[in-house]
């Protein structure tokens, strides 16, 4: 898929790593912005019905308040979201400016690092641009 906001090279390589990590287990990768999103990757047996305006939109909002909630929380550092859901999981990775979330089958707790932190990796490899 064509993205808007991003160089194709670097979208190219967010579904990849996303792909790597995860293999047919993943559904979906969107990049989102505070005012905009790209859906890059949908899996083909998946229908594009979602509202995805409207997930971005909480997902921005909840990363901001989930970030300043655990500021000091002896967790350590918020770093990502999983959440469950009947049919599937959603991995949220934000940065100060930009996310990206994943959508996926099942998991393990490791799949889901090795995801957070190979995304991670190629936003802040972006922020050095």
């Amino acid at each position: 898929m064509d993205s808007e906001l991003l160089a194709e090279a670097l979208a190219d390589r967010l579904v990849r790593t996303a792909r790597t990590a995860t293999g047919d287990r993943l559904r979906s990768l969107t990049y989102f912005t505070r005012s905009g999103y790209d859906q890059l990757y949908l899996r083909d047996d998946l229908e594009q019905d979602a509202d995805l305006m409207g997930f971005i939109g909480h997902e921005w909002h909840d990363f901001k308040n989930t970030r300043t909630a655990y500021e000091n929380s002896e967790l350590g550092t918020y770093r990502h979201t999983i959440r469950v859901f009947e049919n599937g999981y959603l991995l949220r990775i934000t940065t100060e400016r930009d996310g990206v979330f994943v959508t996926t089958d099942g998991l393990t707790m490791s799949d889901f690092e090795a995801v957070a932190s190979a995304v991670v990796a190629v936003l802040e490899e972006r922020t050095g641009d």
